[in-house]
This record gives C-alpha cells, sequence and structure tokens, in this order.
C-alpha cells in the first residue's frame, strides 16, 4: 500500500520549490535541496552531471530502472497571486517541474523505507529541460556510462487530461523542434520617399504568411508540421522605412524527412521574400529537440502499471510540443507518460503566467513511480 502520511511534506516541498524557481543549469537551491533529501534517506547520491543534475540510487545490480524528473523553472513573470508564488521577478514554475520532483522525491522517500532488495532505482533529477537540452548534456557527460539503465521513464503533468488518467504512447509522443532567426537587412530611408528604400517590412511580412504555410503546402497533408513565427521586430518611428527586420520563431515535426523539408523550404522562402523586395536575409536555423518516441514495450508496461492502480489509459493524439527527454529515449528504451492534472473551473494551461501545479495528483504520480519501480524490478 502507498503511504499517504508524507503528502503534506511533498506539498510543502512544492510549494517550496515554487516560490524559489531557478532558470536551466542554475537550479543550486533546487539541486540542494534534492540531493539533502534524498541523502537523509539513504540514497547513493551523484552530483555534477549538467552543473547541477542529481543522480542518486538504492539497491545493487540488475535489473536498473531509471526515473526521471525535471528541475527547472521559465524566464518569465507569475500572476497566480499564490501565497506561495515566485519571490525572483522573471522566474517562474510555469510548467509544473515543481510537481514533478516533489512526486519523484515523495515516491523516493517511500521506496526508502521499503528497501530495494532486488536490483536497483536510479532516479535522474534533470536540470534545463525547458529549451537548454539538459537532457542532452547529461547524457553526453556520461549518465548512462556511470549510471546504465535497464528502462528509463519519465512523467509530465497534463492540464488538458482529467486527474485519473495517464497516456503512454507506443510510439509518438512529442515532437521534435527547432529554433529560426532571420535576418532581413535592406536600404532603409524616409517613408515619404520608399521608392529610395529597399522593402525590408514587405519582406518581413510576405516571410511570417509563407513560412507559416510550410506544413501545408510541403509535407503530404498526413505528416504533422508546424511552423510559427513568434517575433517580429523592426522600425523605430512612423516616417522611417527601416533598413533591418529580425523574424524569430519555430518549427515542429516528428519524422525526419519532415524535419528535412521544412528547414530546406524555410531557407528557401526567405531568401526569395527578401530578394524580391531588393535585401538579403541571413536564416540561424538551430535543431534543438528530437522527437520524443516510446520503446512498445515500456509503454505497455507503463500502462499495466496504471491500469493496475485504477488509472484510465486510453490513448490520446500525440502532442506537438517538445521535450528534452528524447535524447534520454535515444540512448535507452523507455517512455514518457502524461499524468492528468486538470483542475475544475478555471485551468490555465502550460506555460501560462497563471499556471499552477496541481497537487491532487502528488500522490497519485508518486504511487504510480513506486508501483512502476516495484513491477520493472521484479520482472
Amino acid at each position: 500500500m502507498f503511504d499517504n502520511s508524507h503528502i503534506d511534506d511533498a506539498i510543502a516541498w512544492r510549494h517550496d520549490l515554487h516560490r524559489h524557481p531557478e532558470l536551466g543549469f542554475e537550479e543550486h537551491r533546487t539541486s540542494d535541496m534534492i540531493a539533502g533529501l534524498l541523502t537523509e534517506w539513504g540514497w547513493r547520491v551523484h552530483r555534477g552531471l549538467a552543473g547541477t543534475g542529481v543522480v542518486a540510487q538504492l539497491g545493487q545490480g540488475a535489473p536498473v530502472i531509471g526515473l526521471r524528473a525535471d528541475i527547472d523553472a521559465l524566464p518569465m513573470d507569475e500572476a497566480t497571486g499564490l501565497p506561495y508564488a515566485s519571490a525572483t521577478p522573471g522566474k517562474m514554475h510555469a510548467c509544473g517541474h515543481d510537481g514533478h520532483t516533489a512526486m519523484l522525491l515523495l515516491a523516493a522517500r517511500q521506496i526508502a523505507q521499503e528497501g530495494v532488495t532486488t536490483g536497483t532505482v536510479t532516479l535522474i533529477f534533470q536540470p534545463a529541460e525547458e529549451n537548454d537540452g539538459g537532457a542532452r548534456v547529461m547524457v553526453e557527460q556520461g549518465l548512462f556510462r556511470e549510471f546504465p539503465v535497464d528502462r528509463v521513464f519519465g512523467i509530465h503533468n497534463w492540464p488538458g487530461l482529467a486527474p485519473g488518467r495517464m497516456v503512454a504512447r507506443d510510439d509518438k509522443m512529442m515532437a521534435a523542434f527547432a529554433v529560426f532567426e532571420i535576418d532581413i537587412s535592406g536600404r532603409g530611408g524616409h517613408g515619404a520617399m520608399p521608392e529610395q528604400s529597399d522593402g525590408v517590412i514587405a519582406a518581413a511580412a510576405a516571410m511570417a504568411g509563407a513560412l507559416q504555410e510550410i506544413p501545408a503546402r510541403a509535407l503530404p497533408p498526413l505528416e504533422p508540421g508546424v511552423v510559427s513565427v513568434t517575433q517580429i521586430h523592426s522600425g523605430s518611428a512612423w516616417n522611417v522605412c527601416p533598413d533591418r527586420a529580425v523574424l524569430r520563431g519555430t518549427a515542429r515535426w516528428f519524422d525526419a524527412a519532415a524535419g528535412d523539408m521544412i528547414e530546406e523550404r524555410l531557407q528557401c522562402i526567405a531568401r526569395a521574400s527578401a530578394e524580391a523586395q531588393g535585401c538579403t536575409a541571413q536564416v540561424d536555423y538551430q535543431r534543438r529537440y528530437p522527437a520524443t518516441i516510446n520503446a512498445a514495450p515500456e509503454a505497455a508496461i507503463a500502462r499495466e502499471v496504471a491500469t493496475g492502480m485504477g488509472l484510465d489509459t486510453t490513448l490520446a493524439a500525440p502532442s506537438m510540443a517538445s521535450e528534452d527527454f528524447a535524447f534520454m529515449l535515444n540512448e535507452v528504451p523507455g517512455a514518457y507518460l502524461w499524468l492528468g492534472a486538470a483542475r475544475d473551473g478555471e485551468n490555465p494551461g502550460l506555460h501560462s503566467a497563471k499556471f499552477d501545479f496541481n497537487d491532487a495528483v502528488l500522490p497519485v504520480g508518486a504511487e504510480y513511480w513506486v508501483r512502476l519501480a516495484r513491477h520493472c524490478l521484479a520482472a
């Protein structure tokens, strides 16, 4: 049976983390808290991977299961008005990583109380999931060389799913993504004499519309893809035609060929749109995360455990959002899971300034981790 006597402690940890958010690779206070609690409970704690990462183990020998939680916050201001709202302007736990950390800590406490008599449980508290690829850095720095695991699992709270639901697809879970910046340059001049200037603004406007049409016209209708222009910066006065504009945005896809096509078409559109207005365009296109693809056997295990504790495992469509847990899945068989975390009434989504992790699912996620560890070590 799951021990519910420490739920209040887990909520307190979560609220403390929420009040003191730290950005990627800067999670020093968070890392200290995690390492201190795990050491107190008897886990073998290793620190330093990706700077602020924490890896902890209990037990010996095979089989070995890896359980991962992300620990970083986002660079944004909080607007929840909660008594435990962020005390640091410009930083906020708007994605629930405070809850993920508290869930895994609560599970770690119970696993330590029960002991591990067969195999090894490896906990991975990973920094910098938001854009900076902390999972990639941990892997590159030897995560699975120093701490080999047979399987690895990660959980993300999902406000779009009702509590009591868990999704673990056999294949596609979350998309690959890239970021891009397009720097358009041309002659500037007086707004009343456009013939003496190049069409920097016109090029930016044409480019923005054409870029977002790439998936619809360049990919097969059943192949998912997204291009979003999220920033346009140009100009400084009413009567000045600017000599520079900058567009920024993101691209998402699953299939590698689709990713190649999106990049190729983006480069072509940027150059052609600029040239049509007498301008030039420089494109900086950076692929950040691969697609998050679950291994079917591990996804089946995840669903079996969830069903065993009464969770609804009805499948949902994959998400075009991205997750750097993909780097771990590229190295080790495993699965990424969504835990239903919707709230009654107002239910702000992930990355909203009004988002707050649903504390009601803390014991659900923690119990799930404990059951999954038992299941995999008994196999």
